[in-house]
C-alpha cells in the first residue's frame, strides 16, 4: 500500500502491518530493513507491547504461552508477525489468531499529508474476555541523507523501574542518564526528533506511556503505547466481548 501527498510517499507492507518507508521530500526518515521483524520500520505492537515475560500470560486464572521472539521473552505482540489485509485504500484488518487464545481482530487506519502521517489503530475483544494493549514501534534513522545526526528532545517525570531481565515491576524510579531504553510517564510534551540542517519531527499520540530506545547507534526509537511493557501483570487493561480499544500515533514534521 502507497500513501502520496505533494510533499510525502508512505510505504505500507501488509505483511507485519508496518510502515516501511516515509519519504519526506527527498529523505527517508525509516530504518527499511533489518535483521529480524522487530528492528526496521514503524510495526503496530497488538495485543502486547515491550516484552511479555518469559512468554507466559496469566490471565483469569489461567495461564498461557507464546514462542520466546527474543529470548526468554515474548516481544512486541503478535500482528507484526501477521499478514493485514486491505479493506480499502488506507486501512488494513488482521485476526488475532493461535497462538493467541482469545480471539478478536486488529485494524488500522493510516492518513499522509504534506507534513503529517497518522495510524489510527483498533483492536476488538471476540466472543471472550482478553486483556489489550495498542503501541507503535518505529525506528528512526541516526543519519539522514544530509543534515547532522538526530537528537531526540523530551522531558518526563519518572520511568518504570526494571528488573534484572528488564521487566517493567511497576513502580516508577527517577530518570537515568541517556543512553535510555525505558518507558517514560509524565511527559510534559510530545517528543520531537530533530536532524539538524534537514528536518525537525514531533511524535504525537493519544496515549501517554512511552518507551524511548536510543542506545542503538544507527537508529532511535519513541514508541507511544497504552501502558507499560508487561501491562498484563501489572494492569491489565480488559476488553469485555464485542469491546475495542482504540488509540492513534501522528508524526509531524517541518524542514530546517
Amino acid at each position: 500500500m502507497e500513501l502520496q501527498s505533494a510533499g510525502a510517499t508512505a510505504t505500507i507492507d501488509e505483511q507485519g502491518g508496518r510502515l516501511a518507508s516515509l519519504m519526506i521530500g527527498d529523505l527517508e526518515v525509516m530504518l527499511t530493513e533489518g535483521p529480524k521483524p522487530t528492528r526496521w520500520g514503524s510495526f503496530p505492537m497488538i495485543p502486547w507491547c515491550g516484552r511479555l515475560p518469559y512468554g507466559r500470560l496469566d490471565f483469569a486464572g489461567d495461564t498461557y504461552t507464546f514462542p520466546e521472539t527474543s529470548p526468554p521473552h515474548a516481544n512486541h505482540g503478535r500482528t507484526h508477525l501477521q499478514l493485514w489485509d486491505q479493506t480499502d485504500a488506507s486501512a488494513l484488518r488482521t485476526e488475532l489468531v493461535d497462538p493467541w487464545p482469545f480471539g478478536g481482530h486488529a485494524t488500522q487506519r493510516f492518513d499522509l499529508t504534506d507534513t503529517s502521517f497518522t495510524v489510527t489503530a483498533e483492536v476488538h475483544a471476540g466472543d471472550r474476555p482478553m486483556p489489550a494493549m495498542i503501541g507503535w514501534h518505529p525506528w528512526f534513522r541516526r543519519e539522514l541523507d544530509r543534515g547532522a545526526t538526530a537528537e531526540v528532545d523530551f522531558a518526563a517525570t519518572s520511568i518504570y523501574a526494571v528488573d534484572d531481565d528488564l521487566v517493567p515491576t511497576g513502580e516508577l524510579a527517577p530518570i537515568p542518564p541517556a543512553p535510555w531504553n525505558a518507558c517514560f510517564v509524565g511527559l510534559d510534551a510530545d517528543p520531537t526528533i530533530t536532524w539538524p540542517g534537514a528536518l525537525r519531527l514531533t511524535v504525537s499520540s493519544s496515549f501517554d506511556h512511552w518507551v524511548i530506545f536510543t542506545e542503538p547507534e544507527h537508529a532511535l526509537c519513541v514508541e507511544p503505547q497504552s501502558g507499560p511493557p508487561n501491562e498484563f501483570h501489572i494492569a491489565p487493561h480488559v476488553l469485555q466481548p464485542g469491546e475495542a480499544l482504540t488509540g492513534s500515533m501522528t508524526l509531524r514534521w517541518e524542514l530546517v
